[in-house]
């Protein structure tokens, strides 16, 4: 891939990439900065390769991407790159940022799963009204626990997961085995989601995953099930979901909803057993570090005519 302009969402971590990255490894690449809110002096659109997206609020910065014309590559800092899946069709490549949220998305699953099963969420109401309500919870110790999902992050929970004394089921696209051992299909979800307790999404957003989590998957699941949710928002049907939770069946444990923001006046924040974030799962302390470095590493093979790593296949 031959490339001579990567483009920075903003300057500041530009100049971070940059303090990185020794010289003679950046010598052959133009690091600017190109974005709908900020843009280097003198630069044509014609003149960007690569585009890196901004972590946050990317709606803006892919809009634009139209608009370069000799575009090679977008580099993404999420794992998920579902808002530009689109575009291998016209021939540009994606890279995402796999392995950065690994530990915060996979820290976080399980922090949602102990919070809702052990009350945590309730205590904190009480503390705030200045209530001693002493109720017996449940643990996570011999819950049945499916992650949905057996890529990076849900190897990751699924490690986290294991100290606990859970029996462990993991499911993804299609039936396999691996070194964790074996791995369901979604295609026995009909058989396996009546005998599981708490249910974790991890999977990617694809045509596939959409709405997959329906009221007849939800409907399947026993009395007091837990859904957590850190993969995307779209992959839960959400009117679904808000039934469902509506008459105190279930239960759910939320980073990412659909839509989002979710709006002040959304019935979703008022369904009793809920328990919502606001989409900060691999947004923590360890992000910052570690998409420098991999976003440096990508600047250097491109600088020395590498494929980049993480490249959406």
């Amino acid at each position: 891939m031959s490339i001579k302009t990567i483009a920075f969402p903003n300057s500041e971590l530009r100049n971070r990439v940059i303090a990185r990255i020794p010289a003679h490894q950046r010598a052959n690449v133009d690091l600017v900065v190109y974005s709908d809110t900020e843009k280097s002096a003198k630069l044509s659109k014609d003149d960007v390769d690569v585009v890196i997206l901004p972590y946050m609020g990317s709606a803006k910065s892919i809009e634009i991407l139209d608009e370069l014309p000799n575009l090679k590559l977008v580099i993404t800092q999420t794992t998920g790159y579902d808002p530009v899946a689109h575009l291998p069709e016209k021939g540009i490549e994606i890279a995402t940022a796999s392995g950065v949220h690994t530990g915060g998305t996979a820290e976080l699953a399980l922090a949602l799963t102990l919070t809702s099963l052990r009350g945590i969420d309730d205590a904190v109401r009480s503390q705030v009204s200045r209530t001693w309500d002493h109720r017996r919870h449940r643990s996570l110790q011999d819950r049945r626990v499916m992650v949905i999902g057996a890529g990076e992050i849900g190897g990751a929970i699924a490690d986290r997961f294991a100290p606990f004394e859970v029996e462990l089921t993991r499911v993804a696209t299609t039936a396999r085995e691996d070194e964790r051992g074996q791995v369901h299909g979604i295609d026995e979800l009909p058989q396996l989601l009546p005998h599981t307790e708490v249910v974790v999404l991890i999977t990617p957003l694809t045509e596939g995953t959409h709405h997959l989590v329906d009221a007849d998957f939800l409907g399947r699941l026993p009395d007091n099930a837990l859904i957590v949710n850190v993969a995307r928002g779209k992959v839960v049907d959400t009117d679904a979901l808000v039934a469902e939770l509506s008459t105190g069946r279930l239960h759910a444990a939320l980073d990412v909803m659909d839509p989002e923001p979710l709006p002040e006046s959304h019935p979703l924040w008022g369904t009793p057993n809920t328990l919502i974030t606001p989409h900060v799962g691999g947004d923590t302390s360890a992000f910052e570090p570690r998409v420098v470095q991999i976003l440096a590493e990508q600047v250097r093979r491109l600088n020395d005519g590498e494929q980049p790593v993480n490249l959406v296949k």
